[in-house]
Order: C-alpha cells, then structure tokens, then sequence
C-alpha cells in the first residue's frame, strides 16, 4: 500500500503569491504528492446576518484566495512535480478551478450542500471528501450523490473538525467503519479512504497508515509560524512534517512480499545453524568441510 500525502495551505499564504509559490516548492520539497489550497469568498461564505453581525468574519476577507493567482500556483506545481488541489467554497470557483487542478477536495463543512457535490463531479476528476461533523447517513448521500452525478474516484477522509484535535479524540477507528460501509460500491467507482489531521500528532499519523492503511493523509502546514491559522494549533511545519514522511515512505519499504522464505541476506548464515544430530554449530555438512 503507498499513501498520499497533502499538504492544506488554508489561509495561510496571506494573500501573498510569493509565499504561495513557497509552499508550493516546501511541499515538493518534503515528499508530499498534492499541495492544496482554498478558494471562497466570504460573501458567498456566511450568510449576510453573520457578516452584518461580525466583525470577525468579515475580516476573513484578508484569508481569500486572489483567483488570478490560480494559473502560476498550477505552472509552479507543474514545474517541482506535485499535484495541485484545491477547496471551491463557491459554486462557481468549481468552474474556475477546472483547468488547474487535478483534484477537488470537499471540506467537511460542505458535505450538505448537494449542488456542490455535484458540480464537482460532472467535471470528471477525483474528489476527495472529508467527512468531519457527519453521520454516516449524511455521508451516505453524500457519496450516493457523487456517484449519482458520475463521480468515478472518490477518497473518503475520516476528520474531526476541532482545531486542534486532541489525540484522545481522534477515533482512528473511523477510517475502517467509512472501508466497511463503502467499500461494497461498484467497481466502476474507484473508492479510496484516508485521514485529514488536526491532530498534529506523529503518532496519530503513524497510526493512521499502519494501522488503519490510510491511503491519503491531509496535514495543515504552515511555512514559519506567521500564517494566519498557526497559533490555532493545528499547523505543522515544514521540518516536522519532512521528518514525519520520510518516516513513513520508509515504514512503508518494509512491509515486503509477504512470502515467508529465506531472504536472500540470510543464505550465508543458513549452515551455522545447529545441526540436529548434536545441537552444535555448525551444521555438520560445514564441519566436515574444514
């Protein structure tokens, strides 16, 4: 088994391209497989009694994605060898994600909002969704409807949405109830299952692909502590992280075959076993030779 590591910008690239296009080269850099970003706009965020009431949401404005950054962030990705995802927020944003992205990712927040779903399926790439805050029914229309809408690869992420989480909360065991409850789906629909951490956890993560064979794993990482979302607690860095997958691709290597036989590495030491007829070393073959 071979795990997808992403990293989740979120908001804190701070409207800045050049710190986008950084995040972009750490991700490669570290050995992730897809960068991701997120695409909203408050107004068609909140409903306009929150916005009118809060000023802490409008102030969300400063944490939007410029679209017209969506063409160099994709070249970058293009150029260092990594996928580029991102999260529409909006409907629209499916439309102008398209010719970049090669998968949208659902946030867990959206997983009710059906239109969604569905725009993201007709387009015909993967979709990656994250089922925090939801029961299994709703997860179940939510999946009945990708398909529905000719979704045809589709990663379940097993999240809790609290920033942090803490690792006593995370329910690791989730990740095989959503592998049971799923994976009778036709073929036709490619159906893969993972973990989105807000756990900030080595230990959780180890868990979740050794134990629990997460084929994607989502981090929320943040490039020197001064994006906006990092004092929340649930943003990684890039040095925790390099080390945290380097880990695992390595944990990975050491799985094998599965065949139970004489490894190659081994050949030189079979005769200097005890022989059976007197429970020396080594066998009598070899002794007879010397």
């Amino acid at each position: 088994m071979s795990t997808q590591f992403v990293v989740e910008v979120s908001s804190n690239h701070n409207r800045d391209l050049e710190r986008c296009l950084r995040f972009i080269d750490k991700a490669a850099e570290i050995g992730c497989d897809a960068v991701k970003f997120q695409l909203f706009k408050v107004e068609k965020l909140f409903a306009s009694e929150i916005l009118e009431q809060s000023e802490e949401h409008r102030r969300r404005k400063n944490w939007e994605l410029p679209v017209e950054f969506l063409p160099e962030l994709y070249a970058r990705c293009m150029n260092v060898g990594i996928r580029f995802a991102c999260t529409p927020f909006y409907q629209e944003a499916v439309d102008e994600l398209l010719p970049y992205v090669s998968f949208y990712k659902i946030a867990s927040y959206e997983l009710l909002w059906k239109d969604l779903l569905v725009a993201c399926a007709q387009t015909g790439k993967p979709v990656v969704l994250s089922t925090g805050m939801a029961t299994l029914d709703e997860i179940t229309v939510a999946v009945e409807t990708l398909k529905e809408a000719g979704c045809e690869d589709l990663t379940l992420l097993h999240c809790v949405s609290s920033y942090p989480t803490p690792v006593s909360e995370c329910n690791l065991a989730g990740i095989e109830i959503l592998q049971q409850a799923f994976s009778h789906e036709p073929s036709a629909m490619s159906l893969y299952f993972g973990w989105s951490d807000h756990s900030r956890s080595p230990a959780v993560i180890y868990r979740a692909v050794h134990r629990w064979q997460a084929e994607m794993v989502e981090f929320h990482m943040d490039l020197d502590g001064k994006g906006e979302e990092f004092a929340a607690g649930h943003c990684w860095l890039p040095g925790q992280l390099k080390d945290l997958i380097k880990n695992l691709k390595l944990g990975l290597l050491a799985d094998g075959s599965g065949d139970k036989s004489v490894n190659p590495l081994e050949v030189a030491d079979r005769d200097w076993r005890r022989d059976p007829s007197d429970g020396l070393r080594p066998l009598l073959s070899v002794r007879a030779k010397m």
